[in-house]
């Protein structure tokens, strides 16, 4: 019996590797099961508004007025909101017998576009009217403006005296003479002009929504 000991040890040790392996390739196979199967991404939602539905808004406005000031974080909130379903065209009518620093802001703004950067001065100037306006030196503050804003100064000087610019401010007021503009803050929205008693961020919002809600219906 002893000289079948050796074998008898050696077959009880392959026998438990044997039922390890077993269990082991078992609980490997059972974890494989219990993997959950991956959830597909959630398609996003379609947008509520196509994205070929497009109103215009455009506004005749000077710098260094007031009302246009106010009207102005109204403007740029539905600006944002509305994203690309909203085309926000600004037409510069500055009222220089009123606003002695209008045209050289409109033509500030002008020369920033020539940078790519109009919408960057163009809220600046709106923000900080209360100090401009009333400065002797106001080119010297502009000048300022664009070096906050990241324009190149030297180009900046030049464009702002420059003929492009100065036709583009002339080509903005002569179409507002075309359309009877005589005030500012004056929109038109999908080239119908809105009152005066809309020209307030309730009422303009709401006349937003609906042209974008007319536009919809067309195109369905």
């Amino acid at each position: 019996m002893q000289k079948y000991r050796p074998f008898l040890i050696i077959a009880l040790v392959l026998a438990i590797a044997i039922i390890g392996a077993m269990l082991l390739l078992r609980s490997s196979w059972k974890q494989s099961l219990d993997v959950p199967t991956p959830t597909p991404q959630a398609v996003s939602k379609t947008q509520a508004i196509p994205a070929q539905v497009v109103v215009t808004l455009e506004e005749f406005g000077d710098y260094q007025c007031p009302p246009c000031g106010e009207l102005h974080p109204t403007l740029k909130q539905l600006k944002q909101e509305s994203g690309p379903n909203l085309n926000f065209v600004f037409r510069n009518l500055p009222l220089t017998t009123i606003h002695k620093n209008s045209l050289v802001a409109a033509q500030a703004a002008e020369a920033a576009r020539m940078q790519n950067r109009f919408w960057e001065m163009h809220d600046l100037l709106y923000r900080e009217q209360a100090v401009w306006a009333k400065t002797q030196d106001v080119q010297s503050l502009f000048n300022s403006y664009a070096g906050m804003i990241g324009l190149d100064l030297e180009r900046f000087k030049k464009d702002v005296g420059g003929e492009e610019v100065k036709a583009k401010v002339e080509s903005d007021r002569k179409r507002g003479e075309a359309l009877g503009v005589k005030n500012t803050p004056t929109i038109f929205l999908n080239n119908q002009s809105l009152p005066p008693t809309s020209l307030n961020p309730t009422a303009l919002r709401a006349a937003v929504d609906a042209a974008v809600k007319e536009k919809t219906k067309v195109l369905k």
